[in-house]
């Protein structure tokens, strides 16, 4: 039988932010894992073994580099961009880039950690990674975003390819960004593969993956509200956002019957009281993803209230859904959402919701869906978008549709499976150890690597 090397999950912990000073964000989803995953490790020590563990918590490369580029008036910008490939060991690793002001490697050694626990749980062979650069693509010319992901790619080029690393799109980094991302590496390597997905329909990419992260979502809350005996018809959610998640995820609410009242973006948040209907959804879709507006603008035409430099979570509804960005929702938050009678909270975006208001939620009984369990429908589609590739094939709206459900749901039964404490599921510890096992089973089969 294995030893325990360490007397706690906290002495590993320490260990961890010993070897990673500076990184609160990936500290902060380690710690979440080891905390929900260590009575198991704990009943099974041959995942101590061969220092596995050690090995799970460390990237398996990054790679940071350079990214010159030439705006319109022809001056040169220096921007840095990243590579985190985390685990590979159930297959190439898979997972967004994302190009904001905020990027910095320890969010980004967040979101590549977190992404292997999420496609392990799709049950797709997919290895965990995440990128970007702290590019802002707002304000930029389309020419001046062109001539950025061509510099970036230039230099990414060498280290992806469609059976070693698979990267999609993440915040601000859309169809216009694929687009260009995908042009360059065909140009350099001469050769049309699905090296990315989230690419347009007419060039490899799949019908429902702009829809998939927010319909995912709402499917596994379906689930979830399920098992509990509720349906989410008449039920009032709150989303923040006003991305693909966010607006996507409202969309298939209001298709199943449920009053979205709120979305949100980095200027405040829009309270609609009666609802926002799916034309005032097809409004906002234009406003958002056509004209790059500000939410607001539909807040006065329709005459919602706008809650300026505000989230939504004062709203008193039945479920929220954080569907922006992490660390979006606070103890003083959850304690409102508990306060106004909210039964759920399903993450939409990664890691959204503080450690502490997750604990505040869970101790008041409020059903808790983690990002990795419940965000996983984006990249399960990415998945499905790189099975057409290989097989050059197209599949229906419907076909596309109907395995995500099935994906969506198969991860619901494993946060059951693992998370099931007497009649209720932690569906923390259920999707984190479920995660686990499936990357750690491989990790053991394939020896010291």
């Amino acid at each position: 039988m294995s030893q325990i090397p360490y007397r706690s999950a906290n002495d590993l912990f320490a260990k961890v932010v010993e070897r990673n000073p500076g990184q609160p964000e990936f500290h902060q989803a380690v710690k979440e894992v080891l905390d929900s995953i260590w009575d198991f490790l704990v009943e099974n020590p041959k995942y101590f073994a061969y220092g596995l563990i050690e090995r799970f918590l460390e990237p398996e490369r990054i790679i940071i580099f350079r990214v010159p580029w030439v705006d319109d008036q022809g001056t040169v910008h220096l921007n840095r961009g990243y590579r985190v490939q985390f685990n590979s060991s159930i297959g190439p690793y898979k997972g967004g880039l994302r190009f904001h002001p905020t990027v910095n490697l320890s969010i980004l050694k967040f979101l590549g950690f977190e992404q292997v626990l999420k496609n392990s749980l799709t049950q797709l062979p997919l290895g965990g990674g995440k990128g970007g650069s702290d590019f802002d693509p707002r304000g930029k010319s389309d020419a001046e975003v062109m001539r950025f992901c061509q510099s970036f790619m230039t230099e990414l080029v060498k280290y992806i390819g469609p059976d070693t690393d698979v990267p999609a799109g993440d915040i601000n980094v859309g169809g216009r960004e694929i687009g260009y991302l995908f042009g360059q590496y065909k140009r350099m390597k001469n050769e049309f593969t699905g090296v990315l997905t989230g690419k347009g329909l007419e060039w490899g990419g799949s019908l429902l993956r702009p829809e998939a992260t927010g319909y995912g979502c709402v499917y596994m809350l379906a689930e979830m509200l399920k098992y509990s005996g509720k349906s989410i018809s008449e039920k009032s959610v709150a989303i923040s956002g006003s991305g693909n998640v966010a607006v996507f995820a409202a969309e298939k609410v209001i298709q199943l019957g449920g009053k979205v009242l709120t979305l949100s973006d980095s200027g405040g948040s829009v309270h609609a009281a009666e609802g926002i209907s799916a034309e005032c959804l097809e409004e906002i879709k234009d406003l958002k993803f056509t004209r790059r507006g500000r939410i607001e603008e539909i807040a006065r035409q329709k005459g919602w209230e706008f809650y300026k430099g505000e989230r939504p979570w004062k709203v008193k509804c039945d479920i929220a859904m954080p569907c922006a960005t992490q660390n979006e929702l606070s103890k003083q938050d959850a304690e409102q959402l508990v306060k106004n009678g909210c039964i759920a909270v399903v993450e939409g975006a990664n890691m959204p919701t503080e450690a502490d208001a997750v604990h505040h939620l869970q101790q008041n009984n409020v059903l808790f869906s983690p990002g990795k369990a419940s965000n996983a429908g984006g990249v399960a589609v990415s998945g499905l978008e790189m099975s057409q590739n290989s097989m050059r094939q197209s599949w229906s709206k419907e076909e596309v549709d109907e395995k995500l459900h099935r994906i969506m749901e198969k991860i619901h039964a494993t946060c059951m499976e693992y998370g099931k404490i007497g009649d209720r599921v932690d569906y923390v510890r259920g999707a984190n150890i479920g995660g686990f096992i499936k990357v750690a089973n491989a990790m053991l089969s394939e020896g010291v690597v």
